[in-house]
């Protein structure tokens, strides 16, 4: 018997549509952008980058590729937590802010072909310098705009709620408040931005505010997912719904912070990103650590999750291992090494688990063949496992400075061993990554062999 349980009940056919649509969106974005990385292997073969058409190849079809796997596949899954979680009031908002999401998407996807990219590697969103792209973008900030006020306007619609389904309602809630924050912050660096600054350090401080924040988003849909999959798991949570709500009460403090560095300091000074730093090393484990220590305290005292739920558990189990070592990570940098790579992926990754393990559950929520067999249950080990492998590479590697130019002749055996256990752990990752995707198709593809639509 689960002591608190943590759940949102099934939607009715206008949400159960919408979330479809958005999980799609977010898929879409993981399958072109893992074309991408294929693209940015090849980028490497001499022949190939002579036949080529961008002038720096490798460096733009990362941007892009960046922003389908983090940017696009992220905001696109928040779209399925707080489209799942509501549905009465101005739905065709909804299908608008999909409908401009997914083309600004497809801008996005297409913007390299249409000129010179000229790419810049900037904090959070990397960028195309081009016309397509930055429409793109454009739109697909409008279409989330869109979605966060309609958010707003219907998080608390459902009635006859548990206490416990109104703490996880209250932190989708968190969530969108955080996101609304983000979306200010994007335009107050916009108009606070010193004229002298162009290119890379122009991005950098555009973005730096806005990216900050929206990992607060993040990382309370994560906890929402949390919270989620050990209830649905079996596991026997000693967290009360009243503690839950408090703790996500905590953790949007940090958020409500950050009009504060905005009226004290300067966009482009250098304390501006700073402060940014510190709010983001400290603010971001208020309610992380104590509902991940109780929900890991919840897992050892119940291991064995309920039949037909080990896919579940085992995601909820490496995204706890992935964002904790991830957050530990932090606390060691030392300088602009490869250590800070670690720490981001891990963090990142631990993000990414979480919502592969709410895709598996809300496939079958959704009308959708559920997803199970052993090559289900072995998938968030083997993307967990690669990329905890990846990220102890790189933080091994920071600690020797590899950040640095230098060829592998120049490094010790330490250096060129780290980077090794990086590079094949990075492997190890993609083939969890693509069978998530296969195991979703086919989840998907089942359900519409059974008129499920």
């Amino acid at each position: 018997m689960i002591a608190n349980q943590f759940t949102l009940p099934p939607v009715d056919d206008n949400a159960r549509r919408l979330t479809t649509a958005w999980l799609l969106l977010g898929l879409s974005a993981l399958v072109v952008g893992g074309l991408y990385t294929i693209l940015i292997v090849l980028s490497r073969t001499p022949f190939f980058q002579e036949i080529v058409p961008w002038v720096d190849f490798f460096h733009t079809a990362l941007v892009v590729h960046v922003n389908l796997t983090v940017l696009v596949w992220f905001l696109a899954f928040a779209g399925v937590f707080w489209s799942y979680s509501n549905s009465r009031r101005c739905l065709a908002c909804g299908w608008v802010a999909l409908l401009l999401c997914s083309l600004g998407t497809l801008v996005i996807v297409v913007s390299p072909f249409t000129g010179e990219s000229h790419p810049l590697m900037n904090n959070y969103i990397p960028v195309l310098q081009n016309p397509a792209f930055f429409t793109g973008l454009g739109l697909f900030g409008l279409g989330f705009l869109l979605l966060v006020l309609r958010s707003c306007l219907t998080a608390f619609d459902s009635d006859n709620q548990s206490s416990g389904e109104s703490s996880l309602r209250f932190g989708l809630f968190v969530a969108v408040v955080a996101s609304l924050f983000a979306l200010a912050a994007l335009l107050f660096s916009y108009l606070g931005i010193d004229p002298g600054f162009t290119g890379l350090a122009y991005y950098d401080r555009l973005f730096w505010g806005s990216g900050h924040i929206i990992q607060f988003s993040h990382t309370q849909l994560m906890l929402v997912a949390w919270l989620w999959l050990a209830s649905i798991s079996g596991a026997r949570l000693r967290l009360s719904p009243r503690v839950a709500l408090l703790l996500f009460i905590l953790g949007l403090q940090p958020v409500l912070a950050a009009p504060v560095i905005y009226l004290v300091f300067d966009v482009s000074s250098g304390l501006h990103l700073f402060w940014f730093i510190q709010l983001m090393m400290y603010g971001g484990a208020i309610a992380a650590v104590p509902i991940g220590v109780a929900v890991t305290l919840a897992i050892v005292e119940t291991w064995r999750p309920t039949p037909g739920y080990e896919v579940e558990r085992n995601a909820l189990l490496f995204s706890l291992i992935l964002f904790g070592a991830g957050g530990s990570i932090g606390f060691m940098i030392s300088g602009s090494t490869v250590t800070v790579p670690a720490h981001y992926h891990g963090s990142i990754v631990g993000v990414t688990i979480a919502f592969m393990g709410v895709s598996y559950h809300l496939l079958a929520q959704l009308g959708y063949r559920k997803v199970s067999g052993r090559m289900a249950r072995w998938q968030p080990g083997i993307y967990g496992g690669g990329q905890l492998m990846h990220i102890i590479g790189l933080a091994w590697s920071g600690g020797y400075n590899v950040a640095r130019k230098s060829t592998d002749a120049e490094r010790g055996i330490d250096q060129i061993a780290g980077m090794g256990l990086m590079g094949f752990g990075g492997l190890v990752s993609i083939i969890g990554g693509i069978t998530f995707l296969v195991l979703v198709y086919q989840s998907l593809k089942a359900g519409r062999s059974t008129g499920v639509c």
